[in-house]
């Protein structure tokens, strides 16, 4: 039952969306007066402002008059006018907040407006993006508007020289991954001089995607690292003991050499299994006859082992990593991007590398590091924006003391969701996709097929090939066709199957992508002949329905579902999603293995499935139950994370006043004083 107070006085988003749309009058009432102004009088007020700033101005007072510049300098720039629900997020952003915004409500363009208004106060803003190629984008597509109002636009990423770095981080907008953002703060940490000092102020960050930053990328922790010891040998010797061993057949059973946790991502030998392995290691040579593997001597042998173990029980080729090149390359399960340069710690990574048979990699030591926590937190100002953080608010006023406010979408959404069909088997559910793919082409509307693993989309191609229906594969093996399959990808009854790369940040355009297409012609009649036919197409796709979105699974976080259902129905356009699950896929076998005993009790023969609000509504519970977890490992993270912290900023802050001082004697003295009088209070 809803709460009284709440139909009296409405929701704390409906206050705060009300609140600024007041804001909003202020800025459309400045409309007219900026469209008189010719581009030269336009690009002025940039130096007015900062003139202004200088004098005392708050940002605040700044906002209304900063925003109808940028919105008449879009229009001028870009040909392209924000919208009064973008002018609300960009209100959310400056003031420090997560702007919920609906995939295809153009969170690219409403970063223009707290980015430009941030900018004013000579520090440089950082737009922080989930991938180079988006940076990249962004920065090319965006720049134009902030070149336009006379401001500078750096691209910070992989590879790039110290210079190049320097030069990036002094001007006023710098777009970046969180990564680099994050190794370039270690970096200066680890620096010799003041001068070779790249970033700068930590004034202002508006993090794109911020759920998959802030939240599934949290996990990870930022670490810069130099080579230690060479162990490849025993990584392989160990490598080869590990097929001998057996998995306990289930949870009640006394057999096999190890146990498996698949929620908890373990693996644990058994005595049986410490028994074998002792005797191996004693046959090959690894272990003396009288010792035991847990002797505090073979410490380091029993981690090999566990590590081998883990390797070839929890790690998947195709799956969690790919082979590429001779080398081991993960797999981000959020984006199903490849991680090249990031390593799996605690010579894991190396145990598969062992697994694969390529080169085994030195084993390395940890020389700088953080969390992307407790990164961003050093933010004076945080803000981020994305399609579905809602379902962790809680996470992010709590860890970041960010409110999560939901925009209202500028168009009313049209896409159908339809529920979730149930499959006993993998097997029927591939078979039903394709029959599904079938008849939605045969209609001529697009189809985006969504798979969790490179395994997967490789797979279901498999079943499409034999059907003969025609489709293009994009996954992390061919991300250098990404912008090529993408822009094809809206086309009438062309099938996409995609991993989790299709994403965020993806625009599928109904017809195909025109502007990708008449770049690549130079004749103007060609041109409008292009621009005709993708009428037409357009129009094609608008009549059979839209984009469909065909989900293979459901993923453990619901955002990542929601990602891959807003690729369907952006700016009003219709489009219509429906997840196809069975009872062999991870989150049901591992989650919800009630599920199997009631499908067979009610007698489903092959390829019968169950379509029911409850069994979705069940698997979204199931959902939620992962996504708690997940946050308490988090949460944990961050608190040891916290410990770290604290030490990690009295050191960096010592270390700049050494490097900033002339001399040393006096900060010297002052330690050697605390020193003694501590040891002195101690004793006495």
């Amino acid at each position: 039952m809803a709460n009284p107070l709440t139909m009296i006085f409405g929701s704390r988003n409906d206050r705060v969306l009300r609140r600024i749309k007041k804001t909003v009058t202020k800025i459309n009432a400045l409309e007219e007066g900026m469209k008189a102004l010719d581009d030269d009088a336009l690009r002025a007020k940039t130096t007015e402002f900062k003139a202004r700033y200088e004098e005392g101005e708050l940002l605040d007072s700044l906002l209304p008059e900063a925003f109808a510049v940028v919105r008449e300098g879009g229009v001028r720039a870009m040909g392209m006018r924000h919208f009064d629900v973008q002018l609300i997020g960009g209100v959310v952003l400056h003031e420090g907040n997560v702007a919920e915004m609906r995939t295809g409500e153009g969170k690219t363009l409403v970063a223009t407006l707290p980015a430009y208004l941030n900018a004013l106060s000579g520090n440089s803003v950082h737009l922080i993006t989930v991938n180079d190629y988006l940076a990249s984008r962004d920065a090319a597509w965006m720049g134009k508007l902030y070149n336009f109002l006379g401001l500078e636009v750096g691209v910070v990423k992989s590879g790039q020289s110290q210079e190049e770095k320097r030069s990036a981080y002094s001007a006023d907008i710098v777009y970046g991954t969180n990564n680099e953002f994050g190794f370039d703060y270690l970096r200066d940490n680890m620096a010799f001089s003041m001068a070779d000092k790249m970033q700068g102020q930590l004034a202002f960050a508006i993090v794109d995607e911020v759920d998959s930053i802030l939240i599934d990328e949290a996990r990870t922790p930022l670490i810069i690292s130099g080579a230690a010891e060479d162990s490849s040998e025993l990584y392989r010797k160990i490598n080869k003991l590990i097929p001998r061993l057996t998995r306990r057949s289930s949870e009640e059973a006394e057999d096999g050499d190890f146990v498996i946790d698949e929620k908890q991502r373990t693996v644990e030998l058994t005595e049986d299994g410490h028994e074998l392995v002792e005797t191996m290691l004693i046959e090959g040579g690894l272990l003396n006859g009288d010792d035991s593997l847990y002797a505090a001597t073979n410490l380091g042998l029993l981690h090999h082992v566990n590590a081998a173990l883990r390797a070839h029980n929890l790690f998947q080729r195709n799956v969690e990593y790919i082979v590429q090149n001779g080398q081991v390359v993960l797999i981000d399960e959020h984006t199903g991007r490849t991680m090249p340069g990031r390593r799996l710690s605690e010579g894991l990574h190396q145990a598969i590398e062992a697994k694969e048979n390529v080169n085994i990699q030195a084993e390395s030591q940890t020389m700088a590091s953080t969390t992307f926590q407790n990164y961003f937190r050093l933010y004076e100002t945080l803000s981020g924006m994305t399609g579905t953080a809602d379902t962790e608010a809680f996470e992010f006023r709590q860890i970041y003391g960010l409110e999560c406010v939901v925009i209202p979408t500028n168009l009313p959404m049209k896409r159908k969701d339809m529920n979730d069909l149930v499959f006993m088997s993998k097997e029927e559910k591939l078979e039903a996709i394709v029959e599904e793919t079938r008849t939605i082409i045969e209609n001529n509307a697009p189809v985006l097929v969504g798979t969790a693993s490179v395994e997967t989309s490789e797979e279901l191609s498999d079943y499409f090939k034999k059907a003969n229906i025609e489709h293009k594969v994009l996954n992390a093996k061919y991300h250098e066709q990404e912008a090529e399959i993408i822009a094809q990808a809206g086309r009438p009854g062309v099938v996409t199957i995609a991993t989790n790369m299709a994403g965020r940040g993806t625009d599928i355009v109904l017809g195909g992508n025109l502007e990708a297409e008449l770049a690549s012609l130079d004749d103007d009649g060609a041109k409008e002949a292009a621009r005709a036919a993708w009428e037409e197409r357009h129009q094609a796709v608008l009549d059979a329905g839209g984009l469909h979105i065909v989900g293979t699974e459901r993923h453990e976080s619901r955002r990542i579902d929601n990602q891959l259902r807003g690729r369907a129905g952006r700016q009003g356009d219709p489009g219509a999603s429906r997840f196809f699950i069975s009872l062999d896929d991870n989150l049901m076998r591992i989650f919800m293995g009630n599920m199997a005993g009631v499908m067979q009790k009610v007698g489903m023969e092959r390829g019968e499935s169950i379509e029911s609000r409850m069994v979705s509504n069940s698997i979204e519970r199931a959902q939620r139950k992962v996504e708690g977890r997940n946050f308490d490992i988090r949460k944990q993270l961050l608190e040891y994370d916290d410990v770290a912290n604290d030490q990690r900023q009295i050191i960096y802050s010592q270390r700049d006043q050494l490097l900033a001082g002339e001399g040393v004697e006096e900060m010297i003295t002052n330690i050697r004083a605390d020193v003694i009088y501590s040891g002195i209070d101690r004793v006495i």
